[in-house]
């Protein structure tokens, strides 16, 4: 029988399963691809292929996501690490488990207590699942996840070296708002470490099909890497974010207390340092798509490679001055909007550009999907392979982001629209109003346009779990 497109793995299955039999189910089995899930931390669409600032450089993401099908408007369930990660890594929303926040441990939320998360429904169906670097919370491992992980299964990242003298930035009383060049070279750094151990793994016979997890820290706070690529962006060449001095007027007190103008953005311009800001920012990343492309360079010659899928994703946003807020905590689309890319044989079209909002929720229902794996019920979000297949393909639903207990924001292509636990509003043109300056909520026109998109919102907001120190 002559098939009209290659015989990859992915589809080999499609094609056995309807051929029908033990055979056919043997082959099934026997030809599960490989996957290689790539975890970035706090990286926003400051990357080339997304051109979220123009100095940016990173011809490593840049390769992948010609590989891939990029998803432009990539949202996450939660714009802060632990709530976005357990949402990912479970299926489960953070309104519906009940954790918000990095310091509420998500194995004590009722939901989550015995749930199967990603790996483990991996291993659960022929798989073996290991990984390095930090894909949950780093506060909060699941050592039951894995059967390898590295550093260790209650260590997931190795420990990085700081400049000389700490505060790097100059910028006082900052903490862990930090950066600064260090005199060590890429070796020394805990991603190069990680990188190091996941190519080892590639290179051994796992007896199974691979489950492979490799979490890549930076560009995530301080922003300590190697001198080198501080670098690359002389400060007389930064191009900073485009900022409204008034963005916040029109913006409820929820809103506002969420921006916290008066912390960090006041330091920084107080300071004269977000050039300095920027360009860290930028040099981390730069570090990170160097990294990267060393994974990748490993794995395309690896025999994992044959037919694998591979899934990069970032855990959500960041601001760099926008809306008067540095960091994430926002529920506006520089902390909501992340990175995302899925490369799968025979199924995604290389290059393609999806234009469509999606959520990080979906990673765990399309990883499954693709794989032939059947699906875990209490799953979230749903399968992206529709898009995959066709980037342009219709797709009826926007992207949720959880910030807190009942405060949520639904993006669609056209709008963003915000809810705030005390009923208070914002909504945003995205095609007038791509920064997001002008809040239209209290417009009568519009009041169809949000009772639509309100749908949308979650019919319970579950109590919060109990908080555990600083997380």
């Amino acid at each position: 029988m002559l098939l009209p497109y290659p015989m990859t793995a992915i589809n080999r299955r499609t094609f056995l399963s309807l051929a029908g039999g033990g055979f056919a189910a043997a082959q099934t089995a026997a030809a599960k691809p490989n996957v290689l899930m790539i975890c970035v931390d706090d990286l926003n669409d400051w990357i080339g292929c997304l051109g979220g600032n123009p100095d940016s450089v990173t011809p490593n993401f840049d390769r992948l996501a010609k590989e891939s099908v990029l998803f432009t408007s990539a949202h996450c369930a939660a714009p802060l690490c632990n709530p976005s990660r357990a949402a990912l890594l479970t299926g489960i929303r953070p309104s519906t488990s009940g954790v918000y926040q990095n310091n509420q441990p998500w194995r004590t939320a009722p939901l989550l207590a015995k749930t199967r998360t990603l790996p483990q429904h991996f291993q659960d169906h022929g798989y073996k699942s290991i990984g390095g670097g930090k894909t949950f919370h780093d506060a909060y491992p699941d050592p039951d996840s894995w059967e390898e992980y590295f550093p260790s299964k209650t260590q997931q990242k190795p420990a990085d070296p700081h400049p000389a003298k700490v505060p790097g930035s100059g910028l006082p009383n900052s903490g862990h708002f930090d950066w600064g060049p260090i005199a060590e070279g890429d070796t020394a750094m805990g991603d190069h470490k990680v990188v190091d151990w996941a190519i080892g793994q590639m290179n051994k016979s796992h007896g199974k099909p691979l489950f492979l997890a490799v979490g890549l820290f930076r560009p995530h706070l301080p922003w300590y890497v190697p001198k080198k690529y501080f670098d690359m962006y002389p400060l007389e060449k930064i191009t900073l974010p485009k900022v409204n001095g008034d963005d916040l007027d029109d913006v409820p007190p929820i809103g506002k207390r969420m921006a916290k103008p008066h912390t960090d953005h006041k330091l920084v311009t107080d300071h004269g340092k977000w050039k300095e800001g920027v360009q860290a920012y930028l040099a981390s990343i730069r570090y990170t798509d160097t990294e990267l492309g060393r994974l990748l360079d490993a794995f395309g010659k690896s025999a994992v490679a044959k037919d694998a899928v591979v899934a990069l994703w970032s855990d959500h946003g960041w601001h760099l001055g926008e809306k008067l807020h540095w960091r994430k905590f926002t529920l506006w689309e520089e902390a909501t909007h992340n990175v995302l890319m899925i490369k799968a044989p025979g199924v995604s079209v290389a290059g393609g550009r999806c234009d469509r909002p999606v959520s990080l929720m979906d990673v765990f229902p399309t990883l499954s999907d693709l794989c032939g794996l059947p699906p875990k019920k209490e799953c979230e979000g749903v399968s992206l392979r529709p898009l995959l297949v066709n980037p342009k393909a219709k797709w009826d639903r926007p992207a949720l982001t959880t910030f807190g207990k009942a405060n949520h924001a639904v993006r669609s292509e056209k709008w963003r629209y915000i809810r705030y636990s005390d009923g208070t509003e914002e909504l945003y043109d995205r095609e007038k109003d791509p920064m997001e300056w002008k809040n239209l909520a209290s417009e009568p026109k519009f009041t169809p346009v949000k009772a639509e998109l309100a749908k949308w919102l979650p019919k319970v907001d579950a109590a919060e779990v109990p908080a555990r120190g600083n997380g």
